[in-house]
């Protein structure tokens, strides 16, 4: 990756089309010479003087060549402009940056650009503006990745993800990490420095206490990754429940299509179906499964199978209970899915078939059940537009616990992980057999370069070539 700090970047920030403003951003260390080239402030003394960031209004002088006649083109136009001014390194590229506010026509906006051009600026590359933060030290790689995965959120549930990291919840984790990691190392390697000295700068036993601690750490790391591969880019809500409990009802109710057979007949679905359903904020894969049946056999039996498997991929299980059947019948599933500590929502199913209105001292508020309670109505629609609006509030809830990455970052990280985990694992085994501090320097090394990469403290231009060509320009 040729990186060309040096050079004075430029390229359209806002997104393609008309719109009632464009934004144009400029980054490098010629950035005031080039725009003074250009931009006529309205308070030129406060612009002379500026040297912190700020706001200033003016206009921008943008000669273009139209084949509309002489007047009024001929000394070119003047559009109205505020640009955000940021002359010092803190700026979001540690460099000195400017945006250009404009109207947001997409001809002007291409024409103020290739002006920039041809007065010292280079085209930006997708992702530069982001890479120079990382190489300035504003952002490290994983908030870097979280910079694109907020533009590309597809719901809140990934856009609060993406947010987290980039305010560096899992940055925080890796530095604590790498931070006592590095203690360590130091010490080793002071104890090897005044080796014939009668001093202990760690103990053996704090040595394999602290090493096993951070291959704990490093493995749940591993294990969130996992997960956040495994599951879809949408999160996966498994309907369950008794046979004939209203779940493929309650399917087509919700996604607005007739995707699910649905009979009178007990045990009618037999595989599992999933479907898109995109409502009232909630976006998610929504998959029927079987009835559950204890006494099966044959293709029951398969079809039992794949609905434990549905239930194990699940981030979110809605637990459909007939408010006309027997509420009893369902309490014993229920406490076997709190033993194996799956997320659950009870709802109430069916409620127009029965007389009392369900109110929360029902079965749904009994059992120790920490989901949301509900009732729904797939005949007449009560109740849909409010289960979609909670399910999602719970889903944003797990997320914050169980779905800490964003996607391409765990993509990216999984190895090093794995890798910096076995790594740790060869410093407590070589620490607990007692081997000398050499070997286990060696090891705990090798842990550090692979959270390194990571975080983007160690990397290779490849690397770097990787993360940042998914940017759009401009970002």
């Amino acid at each position: 990756m040729n990186l060309l700090l040096d050079d004075t970047i430029a390229a359209l920030a806002s997104a393609p089309g008309t719109s009632g403003r464009g934004i144009v951003r400029v980054s490098g260390g010629d950035v005031r010479r080039v725009l003074e080239q250009h931009f006529a402030p309205r308070d030129g003394e406060r612009w002379a003087k500026a040297n912190r960031a700020e706001r200033h209004v003016g206009e921008w002088r943008l000669v273009v060549d139209v084949p509309w006649g002489d007047a009024p083109f001929q000394n070119g136009l003047r559009l109205p402009v505020e640009v955000g001014w940021w002359p010092t390194k803190r700026s979001y590229t540690g460099q000195p940056l400017a945006e250009l506010h404009l109207i947001g026509s997409p001809p002007l906006l291409e024409a103020v650009l290739m002006q920039l051009c041809r007065s010292g600026c280079r085209a930006a590359r997708p992702g530069e503006f982001t890479l120079r933060a990382f190489l300035a030290g504003r952002l490290d790689l994983l908030q870097a990745e979280a910079v694109l995965g907020v533009i590309d959120a597809a719901d809140h549930v990934e856009l609060e993800l993406a947010l987290q990291q980039l305010a560096g919840g899992i940055s925080q984790q890796m530095g604590a990490l790498r931070a006592d990691l590095l203690d360590l190392l130091a010490d080793l390697e002071a104890g090897l420095d005044f080796v014939d000295e009668d001093i202990e700068f760690v103990s053996r036993e704090q040595l394999l206490s602290r090493v096993t601690a951070a291959q704990r750490t490093t493995a749940e790391l591993c294990d969130q990754a996992s997960r956040r591969l495994q599951s879809s880019t949408r999160p996966r809500v498994v309907l369950a429940g008794l046979p004939n409990a209203g779940k493929s009802t309650l399917l087509n109710a919700l996604t607005g299509q007739s995707a699910a057979l649905v009979s009178e007949v007990s045990g009618t679905t037999r595989d599992y179906l999933c479907v898109p359903l995109d409502r009232n904020g909630l976006h998610v894969d929504l998959i029927d499964t079987a009835g559950w049946d204890s006494e099966t056999s044959g293709i029951e039996a398969v079809a039992q199978q794949r609905r434990h498997e549905q239930w194990q991929q699940a981030d979110l299980i809605v637990w459909c209970s007939d408010l006309s059947a027997d509420a009893a019948l369902n309490e014993p599933l229920i406490a076997e899915l709190h033993h194996e500590q799956r997320p659950v929502v009870r709802v109430g199913t069916k409620a127009d078939c029965v007389s009392v209105a369900w109110t929360p001292s029902s079965e749904f508020a009994t059992g120790g059940d920490e989901g949301v309670q509900a009732t729904v109505s797939a005949r007449d629609g009560r109740g849909l537009d409010e289960l979609c609006a909670q399910l999602a509030e719970r889903l944003s809830a797990e997320s914050r616990g169980r779905r800490q990455w964003i996607g391409m970052t765990a993509a990216r990280c999984q190895n090093s992980l794995l890798s910096a985990r076995d790594a740790l694992g060869r410093t407590a085994e070589a620490a607990g057999l007692g081997l000398s501090e050499d070997l286990v320097i060696v090891e705990l090394r090798e842990a550090l370069e692979h959270l390194g990469h990571i975080v983007g403290a160690v990397y290779t231009d490849d690397v770097l070539d990787r993360v940042f060509s998914k940017f759009c320009i401009g970002k």
